[in-house]
Order: C-alpha cells, then sequence, then structure tokens
C-alpha cells in the first residue's frame, strides 16, 4: 500500500495527526485538499513541509 497519514507540523508543538490513510492531495486556491482511500476529504489551509516516503507521511505546516 502507498497511502500515507498527513500530519500538521506546528512550530513549538508536536507534529498533529490530521488524516490517515490519505491517497491524494491536491492543490485548492487556499490549500489543499486531502483525501484518502475510504473517499473522505479533508481541507487543510496549509502548504506540503516535507514528505516521508519511507515513513509514510506527509508533513504540512499552516
Amino acid at each position: 500500500m502507498c497511502e500515507a497519514n498527513a500530519y500538521l507540523v506546528e512550530e513549538g508543538k508536536p507534529e498533529r495527526l490530521i488524516m490517515e490513510s490519505v491517497d491524494r492531495v491536491e492543490p485548492d486556491e487556499e490549500g489543499l485538499r486531502l483525501v484518502n482511500i475510504f473517499g473522505e476529504q479533508k481541507f487543510v489551509k496549509a502548504r506540503i513541509h516535507a514528505l516521508s516516503l519511507v515513513d509514510h507521511k506527509i508533513l504540512l505546516q499552516s
């Protein structure tokens, strides 16, 4: 499986899980739309901070 978990990274705080099993990350005018393998969607006003493909992590920063 190739999906990853998405985490929000905020300065001075630990990573916060915002969605599991993310299959797609789509750019939107004001942020990113995350879609998981179950078809659930979430919009986040953030940008991609880093991808850790080996660890299956998407790190987002608001």
